[in-house]
């Protein structure tokens, strides 16, 4: 048997007998999250699901009077916004960061805009009636609550999830919420091709 023949066979041989590595699937893919709703964004017009077709979506749920965890997670996702607008303009055209309030009491068009205008210029704020907010919270398996307090004081107990869903409305994965500004990118670019 030729020597260079063997050494060639045994150098390919690994290759031959392993299976191809096969594309990583979204860890949400397929999960029964998201879906139709008609609310009203941050300039008082109605807007449903269909405005927001053809573009991957950021959904976070919270509210504005949140003393600290909404603001530092939105601030995270406009600042992950702003390095994708900086080194990957064309994959930041083709995302929409969406604020959904959880407190429609307080969380008016108006208090709404002044709110997601601090961390993006092209976020998306949403408020409705309770009725709608509950209708989308219930689409995103989010969990919110009025929590102890006065009319004017109170706190919201709610989930903590930022979803990025794909181009039709279906969720591909979890952004990270405890990371950085680079965390969320990094998420980003591995799901949004």
């Amino acid at each position: 048997m030729n020597l260079r023949f063997l050494a060639t066979m045994l150098l390919f041989a690994p290759l031959a007998c392993s299976p191809g590595k096969q594309a990583e699937r979204p860890p949400l893919e397929g999960a029964k999250l998201g879906g139709d709703f008609a609310l009203t964004d941050q300039d008082g017009r109605r807007v449903t699901q269909a405005a927001f077709s053809g573009k991957y979506r950021i959904m976070y749920f919270g509210y504005t009077f949140c003393p600290d965890v909404c603001p530092v997670d939105v601030q995270n996702i406009g600042a992950a916004m702003k390095l994708l607008d900086k080194d990957e303009p064309a994959l930041a055209a083709k995302i929409v960061p969406v604020f959904v309030t959880v407190d429609p009491a307080r969380d008016t068009p108006a208090v709404v805009k002044q709110f997601v205008r601090a961390f993006h210029p092209r976020m998306v704020g949403l408020t409705g009636t309770p009725a709608q907010i509950a209708a989308i919270a219930k689409e995103y398996a989010i969990y919110y609550a009025r929590g102890a307090g006065t009319a004017d004081g109170y706190m919201m107990d709610h989930s903590r999830q930022a979803y990025l869903m794909d181009p039709n409305g279906k969720p591909l994965a979890l952004l990270p919420q405890d990371g950085t500004p680079q965390a969320i990118v990094a998420e980003i670019k591995r799901w949004a091709t």
